[in-house]
């Protein structure tokens, strides 16, 4: 701990909870004016939370204002701890969520936008701690926005590098020559699809309330829906299910592209070869999903929570295939039909695409489509190196050549991804998971997507996990949001040595 600057790093903390209390402020009014006796356990929340986000600010001045390696990735990993320490103070002191497990697993689902939930009834939950739940996964896509804009890529974690090289980062022709100044561009997106969703929402037919928390859970990819059914309870507002498929298909994709669209430079977001592979695999396995539900779907088997004659029809049909496909692949985890009763194969289909995740500089979660691309390329390049020993060959992307320490960096990430997933079911099935509900709750959770098979399948919470489950799929939960290095390179002895 030596040559770490500690100061700066608890002062970090202290302005991530201060940030934290002022959400909870927001929070309680939704409460107090519903007359619900929640109010007050948020605004305490609230309170506490500021209070020691101040501590933390003020106590810990320092002249030294540099920020090395070791400390981003210690304030990258605290400041999301604290985010969820804190943040589960509304369930614990309102009584909403009494258990520690079950508030800090809910707490960071919200802010790793996983969406999974322990929640069995969600409408007979208060308005004010619904509210918080979705700021939960507000805060957290904003915030993952940053990480990935302005910290990762100077950590050089997990393919970040690339995405530094190709998007977001403070070179030419990117936002802005400044990261401060690039945050706030896209903090701005963040707010206008937030509350551009919201208005279209409106009026297609939600309640203002159900509107805003949709949007904000929309935008961050989150998935926490106000309702026991998610989605599903709009299976009669087709229009509704449209306007979230377009909100998901955006908040999936980098959001330097979303950028450029705005500004009118539509070419260039077909100039990039990760939105082309996201948008057309959508598409593509979308069509697949219609064949199946259009063709071979029992029209008498109906879901727990599909609206009469959902299938059968061919709009119903492709609005829910797209609605399920999009909502994975960009791993939302919003719910407009189970897809584990379309057959065997879309399920199969399905957990394929767990591993997949949305553009890089999204709010999504996942492997990211960018990491498949440059894999995929450099496997076909080891078939042209077996025939050419000696060509020089470079893998490249978006025409330009990636380097070899980048690819490499992929592969380990992958690899490691795989692994953690694989070791992860077998331990879920020690906690007492079945061994599919154990691979979907691990492949959900590592890749922050929400629903997935098994007992934890679109229609089952994960409430009946036991505790110790709900605290390792909490972990994996972070540093899956986290890009695994961020996290685990925590736990390795040469972290903690001095320089």
């Amino acid at each position: 701990m030596g040559n770490l600057n500690l100061k700066i790093i608890y002062r970090f903390l202290g302005i991530t909870a201060i940030l934290n209390g002022f959400f909870m402020f927001i929070a309680f009014p939704f409460s107090f004016f519903s007359a619900e006796d929640e109010a007050w356990g948020i605004l305490n929340a609230g309170v506490i939370t500021t209070f020691i986000g101040l501590l933390l600010f003020f106590f810990n001045k320092t002249k030294n204002k540099n920020i090395q390696k070791k400390e981003g990735y210690l304030i990258v990993t605290l400041g999301w701890l604290i985010l969820s320490i804190t943040g589960m103070l509304p369930y614990l002191l309102s009584g909403a969520i009494p258990h520690i497990s079950d508030a800090f697993f809910e707490t960071i689902s919200g802010y790793s936008t996983t969406g999974s939930s322990i929640l069995t009834d969600i409408e007979a939950m208060p308005k004010g701690i619904l509210f918080w739940r979705s700021a939960t996964h507000w805060i957290g896509g904003m915030g993952i926005i940053v990480l990935t804009i302005a910290i990762l890529p100077l950590l050089g974690i997990g393919g970040m590098q690339l995405f530094l090289a190709e998007a977001p980062g403070p070179s030419a022709d990117k936002l802005h020559p400044r990261i401060t100044d690039t945050a706030k561009r896209l903090y701005l997106i963040y707010v206008v699809l937030t509350f551009a969703q919201f208005f279209l929402l409106k009026v297609a037919g939600m309640t203002w309330f159900d509107a805003i928390n949709h949007a904000m859970a929309t935008v961050s990819t989150g998935g926490f829906s106000t309702k026991n059914n998610s989605v599903a309870f709009y299976n009669n507002l087709p229009f509704v299910q449209y306007i979230i498929i377009f909100f998901m298909l955006v908040a999936g994709t980098n959001f330097v592209l979303t950028y450029f669209a705005l500004k009118g430079k539509i070419q260039k977001v077909f100039q990039s070869e990760e939105f082309k592979y996201y948008l057309f695999g959508i598409i593509g396995v979308s069509s697949i999903i219609v064949i199946i539900i259009y063709f071979f779907q029992d029209p008498n088997l109906q879901t727990t929570i599909a609206h009469p004659k959902v299938y059968g029809e061919a709009e119903s049909a492709i609005r829910h295939a797209l609605f399920m496909v999009t909502s994975v692949v960009t791993t939302t985890g919003f719910v407009t039909a189970d897809f584990t009763m379309w057959s065997f194969f879309a399920t199969g289909i399905f957990f394929a695409l767990f591993f997949t995740g949305g553009s890089a500089g999204s709010t999504s979660g996942g492997v990211k489509v960018v990491r498949h691309i440059v894999m995929l390329k450099n496997s076909f390049l080891e078939f042209k190196k077996a025939l050419h020993p000696n060509a020089i060959i470079p893998v490249r992307y978006d025409g330009k050549s990636v380097s070899k320490n980048i690819v490499f960096n992929i592969l380990s990430f992958f690899i490691i991804y795989m692994l953690i997933f694989i070791i992860s079911s077998v331990i879920l099935t020690f906690f007492g998971l079945d061994f599919l509900s154990a691979l979907g709750a691990a492949a959900s959770s590592l890749g922050n997507i929400g629903p997935a098979v098994g007992s934890v399948s679109p229609v089952d919470s994960f409430a009946h996990l036991s505790s110790s489950a709900k605290w390792f799929c909490s972990f994996l939960m972070l540093i899956g949001r986290l890009e695994l290095f961020t996290v685990l390179i925590l736990f390795t002895p040469f972290f903690w040595r001095k320089n």
